[in-house]
This record gives C-alpha cells, structure tokens and sequence, in this order.
C-alpha cells in the first residue's frame, strides 16, 4: 500500500463497524454493511484492507466437473495467488452457503501471501481448521461440498455483490465481531478521520454514562454545557 492508504488503514484498525456505519449513514449511504456474514472468530484484532474480489455464478455441469481444478488458469486459484498483500479477497457466492466459497488450504496460501483477510457471502469448509489460522475470515455459515458443486469462478476484482453490497476493487474492507462494513475508497480517508473524533467523543460518553448521567444532550451531543466539558476532557486526554 502507498503511505497515504497506509495512514488510512492504521487510523480504521482503532474503529468499529457500529462507528462507521453511523459516519457512512450521515453521508447518505444505507447499504454498506455485508449481510449474513460473520467472524469465524470472536475478539481478534480489527480486519482492515483493500477489496480484491472474485465473483461465482451458479454452476453448469458441462463446464465446470472437478477436472477444471487441473487447469493453472481456473479463476479461484488465480484470485488466491494474485490477490496482493493487505487485501482483502471478497468472494460473491451469491449468498449460497450450499457449496464452499475455498478451504484451509486456500485459506493458509492467502495468509502466507500477506493477504488482510477473506470475507464471502457463502460457506467455508475446514471452518474450524480456518478459525485457528492467524488470519481474518468472514462467512454464512460452514460447508463441507467444493465449490465447484454449487458455484462456477466467473471472475476476479472486477465489482461485485456481496451480503447485498456493491463492492468495487479497492474499497475499504473493515470487519470486526459485529460483521464487515465496505467504504467507497474515494472517501475512506475522510471517513476514518471522522470515525476517529466519533470513537473518541464515545469515550467520553461512555465515562459519563459510567457516572450516572442521563444520555439526554450527551448522547447525541446538544447540550451547550457538554459540549464544553468535553473539549475539557479532550484537552486533558
């Protein structure tokens, strides 16, 4: 990544997905959280990293026998050894958990790659050897066929759909225990300077709730008296 994306993606590893989908909401955009889809494991570090996706369609039997894994070209290997470091590789499995979106094996080669994480709107089989790997993984639910069963590789980082989001290559990805949120790239830094004032005036709520005060003025902040405090507390942070 170059330093800018670099700054970018430090500032939303310290962000929640709940933070930004209230900051893309503010900015008119409704849709931006992948439905479905969840951590193969709770309480790890934030996912952050640029989309590179590969997109299923449904099968047809003709083109698609397991023979086709021979091929060097087949498009779910080639996502898995092109997709760059701090990457995110986003599979658009149709929302089908039927068939597995990859597996361990594919899963570790990506790790080793550099890669940030693996997010899809289908299954993953191996899902407990997957959620012992260093790595961040997102998905629908464990599935034990090959894809090859359900889904056809069609193409990779091209745009997609996802858990009903449009996801075009090179957005920000970012996931946590709550689910993946995408931000639209040409407005990510933006985003995570906000988000960054947002968390921080969240701390400050959060001590005050602690404290026994009412959330009325405080939480959204409309009190002239608050907002003073907490430039106060700001200064003292």
């Amino acid at each position: 990544m170059s330093a800018p994306l670099e700054t970018t993606r430090a500032k939303l590893k310290s962000i929640s997905t709940a933070t930004i989908a209230t900051c893309l909401f503010k900015r008119g955009l409704r849709n931006q959280f992948i439905q479905g889809v969840q951590p193969l494991k709770q309480g790890e570090t934030t996912m952050v990293g640029l989309a590179f996706t590969l997109r299923y369609i449904p099968a047809r039997e003709d083109l698609n026998p397991i023979e086709v894994f021979k091929n060097p070209k087949h498009l779910q290997r080639v996502a898995v050894e092109k997709c760059p470091p701090g990457h995110v590789l986003v599979i658009d499995s149709r929302k089908d958990a039927g068939a597995a979106s990859a597996g361990s094996i594919l899963v570790t080669r990506l790790m080793k790659q550099g890669a940030a994480g693996i997010v899809t709107d289908g299954g993953f089989r191996d899902s407990a050897e997957i959620a012992d790997l260093d790595f961040h993984a997102y998905h629908q639910k464990p599935s034990a066929p090959t894809n090859l069963t359900l889904h056809q590789a069609i193409a990779i980082n091209e745009p997609i759909g996802c858990g009903d989001v449009a996801v075009f290559p090179g957005d920000f990805i970012v996931g946590d225990d709550d689910g993946v949120m995408v931000i639209p790239s040409k407005i990510a830094e933006e985003v995570a300077e906000e988000c960054l004032q947002m968390t921080l005036y969240e701390e400050f709520v959060m001590e005050k709730v602690k404290e026994g005060v009412s959330i009325i003025g405080l939480y959204p902040l409309t009190d002239d008296k608050t907002k003073i405090e907490f430039e106060q507390w700001k200064k003292r942070k």
